[in-house]
Order: structure tokens, then sequence, then C-alpha cells
């Protein structure tokens, strides 16, 4: 949540996040905090049945979920081409689902999770994110986020 929160702070309209990862990993909470973090109401809950979820602001969030579509044709079909250049902030979960349909200009974040290793730790699992972009402006958003995620000396 703070993560993505930090994230959300830092994004502009235009922007488009790809997450990636398992079910579980997390990309639902993650965009939580990106919404929470564009002062958005973080009542953010994963569109699963219903594929997006537009959450109006000064930048609108458009949540995505493909879960359900296994097609890049199935994708494009639900007019995916209006948010992504739309005038809001655009998170696809599941975005595998439309590689090849994707704009260059994004941030590709991959979520991984494993079982808990430390006994000390608070949560049940340990989360791993990488990040991904060939778009300069989104490579000084990881910058800054990289700072933010970075364990004090």
């Amino acid at each position: 949540m703070a993560l993505g929160e930090e994230l959300g702070k830092r994004l502009r309209p235009g922007d488009v996040v790809a997450l990636f990862g398992d079910l579980g990993a997390g990309k639902t909470t993650l965009t939580k905090g990106i919404a929470t973090g564009m002062g958005l109401p973080s009542d953010v809950h994963s569109p699963t049945f219903t594929l997006i979820h537009e959450h109006p602001g000064p930048v609108p969030l458009y949540h995505v979920d493909l879960y359900r579509l296994s097609t890049e044709e199935e994708v494009e079909r639900i007019g995916i081409d209006d948010y992504i250049y739309g005038n809001g902030v655009t998170v696809i979960e599941w975005a595998d689902r439309m590689r090849s349909l994707l704009p260059t200009d994004r941030l590709d974040i991959d979520i991984r999770f494993e079982a808990k290793r430390d006994p000390t730790a608070e949560s049940e699992t340990i989360r791993e994110l990488t990040f991904e972009t060939g778009s300069p402006r989104m490579q000084s958003v990881v910058e800054e986020i990289i700072k933010y995620a970075a364990p004090c000396d």
C-alpha cells in the first residue's frame, strides 16, 4: 500500500502502469495505494467481473483487470485504447493478456511473492517488485520510488 501511494503521488494523466504477477501477489493492493496517492478514495477493489472501474477525480484512475479475458482480440473489444490514451492514469492487472497492445511508454511492475522467510517479520509473505520501463519520464519515477523504498543506513 505504502509503495503504491508513493507511486500514485508521482503519476500524471496519460501514464500507464502494467501489473504482472500470480493470483494473490498484491496487484489490487498496489492499485489501492496508487489511488490513495492520487488523492482518490481507497475503496478500490478488483474489477474482475466488470473489467474496468473508473475512479473519478482531478486525474481519473482507470483500473483494468484482464483476468477473465484470454485473447488480445477480447481486450481490443472492451475499448482499452479509450482508457490507455485517455486523460487519466491507467493501471492494468494481468497485463500479460495484452502484451502486444501495451503502449511503449509505460511502467511494468512484476510482483512475486513467496512464503514468509523471517519469523520476526509482520507480513505472512515477502514480495519482490521488479520495475521495468523504456520511458524516460517513468524511469525518473522509478528512481524516486527506489529512493523511497531503500532502507535507511
